[in-house]
């Protein structure tokens, strides 16, 4: 495999920015940032002084035209990402972007057909997914050690108050897509997705407890799996006590974790089935907690090898079905199927449908 320097630049530099910043630099040689984006100039050129990035752009035209750039990280609000993603696609250069990816599954397919047509590619933030004992975990499911994959449980109980929603893009359908299911849970369920695989069932119901927002502030859903997995997925941002927590019931052992915005090895337990003795899960150093990093380095390994990074829209397509169905369901007291919503349905272009009940 060749390893090379990729030229990198960032688009929109607010506080999800630095995350991407620090990733690259940790990354050492086989990345440089050559441009930032933002129409707040005052702010992009902040944002490059911070990191050293030589050049500071008004626009992702104008970057594009003048930079030969191999990656962009999009780190704008999320009804700029498909957009963007498009317009640099459009120019053969590959994008990571931050979750969600788009705003509806009619947008996310359009970055499907996009990509089809282009030379580049776009991959997903979805950092969770890179934690070593992630991939330990998806290795052990695979190859049946753990036995068959029963029941799981994934929370994301996270708080934020009304000055969060200050900020006038958050709370709302048309410019954040969804609430705490599109936005915070996201990175919990894709988790839970990537280890039990293909979702078959959601029974949901999604309610707005607390906040003056458009979008919902909790959901619940109940899911079942092609491999016969149920699971429960809970969604808040108004719980006072934060937590992210998953745990996942095989016929031979419990596997959780709980932590908050990053997990390390030292955040998982494994309780082994009595008579089972476990010797398939290593202890040692807790390591670096889960962060853009280890994504990062996995999309230039890709590069490097000519192929789709991680996460594909292929992938990342799933867990927006799911987070469609989620709402779906919540909104019709209906259970939703997978490859349900089609291009006729409401919530085939936007998570709400035609609108939330509380509207």
């Amino acid at each position: 495999m060749s390893v090379r320097t990729h030229r990198t630049a960032i688009v929109g530099t607010g506080g999800i920015a630095n995350a991407h910043a620090s990733a690259v630099r940790a990354a050492g040689d086989r990345a440089r940032l050559v441009g930032v984006v933002d129409i707040d100039q005052d702010r992009a050129r902040a944002f490059a002084d911070q990191w050293g990035v030589p050049g500071v752009y008004p626009s992702v035209a104008k970057l594009l035209a003048d930079e030969d750039v191999d990656l962009v990280h999009l780190c704008t609000p999320p009804r700029h990402h498909a957009p963007i993603a498009l317009e640099c696609l459009d120019a053969g250069v590959t994008v990571l972007v931050e979750k969600p990816p788009a705003l509806s599954l009619a947008e996310m397919d359009g970055l499907v057909a996009a990509e089809r047509r282009s030379t580049a590619h776009v991959a997903t933030v979805f950092q969770h997914r890179f934690g070593p004992a992630a991939v330990r975990l998806r290795g052990l499911t695979a190859t049946g050690e753990l036995g068959r994959s029963l029941l799981a449980t994934c929370a994301t109980l996270w708080y934020r108050d009304d000055s969060y929603f200050a900020v006038p893009w958050r709370g709302s359908w048309d410019t954040e897509g969804g609430g705490p299911t599109m936005g915070h849970g996201i990175h919990q369920f894709d988790l839970l997705l990537s280890v039990l695989g293909p979702w078959r069932e959601v029974r949901a119901l999604a309610a707005r407890q607390a906040r003056d927002v458009k979008t919902e502030d909790v959901s619940m859903a109940l899911v079942t799996f092609d491999n016969g997995a149920v699971a429960t997925v809970v969604n808040s941002v108004v719980s006072p006590r934060e937590t992210s927590a998953l745990r996942f019931d095989y016929e031979r052992a419990t596997v959780e974790v709980e932590h908050l915005y990053g997990y390390t090895d030292a955040d998982w337990t494994v309780t082994p089935a009595p008579g089972q003795v476990q010797s398939w899960w290593p202890t040692g150093e807790p390591g670096a907690a889960t962060s853009h990093d280890g994504q990062v380095v996995a999309v230039l390994d890709a590069l490097d090898r000519g192929e789709a990074p991680p996460v594909t829209c292929a992938d990342a397509r799933i867990t927006m079905e799911f987070v469609a169905a989620l709402y779906a369901s919540a909104f019709t007291g209906e259970p939703v199927h997978s490859g349900q919503i089609a291009d006729d349905s409401p919530f085939y272009r936007r998570m709400d449908g035609s609108g939330a009940p509380w509207a």
